[in-house]
């Protein structure tokens, strides 16, 4: 149960985020400028959420230790798919996606955090307790968006695109109205924005559940997980 400040507080986020859609120019609302997109894996969350982005117009790079990996998937997407290593997805993406089993965050963010400081990341990765053991227990107890942003000083983590299958995320894009929502939580309003307008340009509307903190009704095991509804649906299973 999330304590009365905390409510609040993601409260008036929700309010600040609503008001900031609502007094951006038509134009602006409608078309965005591209962004790039680093994506640290390559695999199918990294293939999935990279080629929704490259079919809303921005360039994207897949990346993996072994480049020929990521060289293989970048090579389905299309011209604005590239690859390379973790270092320089980091470097290339104005916003980067952590698509990486969980077991991974801490030697992810000890390399990669300095490169990552002021940038937003959008982390779509989930902690299961049979692949991540204790890493999993303690997303949990913590909550994994802090736990997740601990990883990343500096840098603006919103969690996002980890709550639903990508098979469902890859045939529910841009379907009739009403469109499939995806629930998000952050800290810094900005990045929060950033990652709601990228949504929507990838076919989908989305819920706002307030902070970080916010973030475990989302994560595995938690009432937001594997949603499939509309905002309306998304909402009632979250409690908002």
């Amino acid at each position: 149960m999330l304590k009365r400040r905390t409510i609040l507080r993601n409260a008036l986020l929700c309010a600040v985020m609503g008001t900031a859609v609502a007094t951006l120019p038509r134009h602006a609302q409608a078309a965005a400028p591209s962004l790039k997109i680093g994506i640290i894996g390559a695999g199918d969350v990294a293939q999935t959420l990279g080629g929704l982005l490259i079919k809303a117009g921005h360039p994207v790079m897949l990346s993996a230790r072994n480049v020929q990996e990521a060289q293989s998937a970048a090579a389905e997407l299309g011209t604005l798919a590239s690859a390379g290593t973790p270092n320089d997805a980091a470097n290339f993406g104005d916003v980067v996606i952590l698509a990486v089993p969980y077991k991974a965050m801490p030697s992810v963010g000890h390399a990669l955090a300095p490169l990552l400081h002021g940038k937003t990341i959008i982390d779509a990765t989930n902690a299961y307790w049979f692949r991540d053991g204790n890493l999993a227990r303690q997303a949990n107890t913590q909550g994994i968006g802090l736990l997740s942003q601990s990883y990343f000083p500096g840098a603006s983590l919103v969690r996002a695109f980890n709550s639903i299958d990508m098979a469902v995320l890859r045939s529910e894009a841009f379907r009739s109205a009403p469109r499939l929502a995806v629930p998000i939580a952050g800290d810094n309003a900005i990045a929060v924005q950033t990652v709601q307008n990228l949504a929507t340009q990838m076919g989908f509307d989305s819920v706002l559940t307030g902070n970080l903190a916010s973030a475990t009704l989302f994560q595995s095991g938690h009432p937001g997980f594997e949603v499939k509804e509309d905002t309306n649906g998304l909402k009632r299973a979250l409690g908002l």
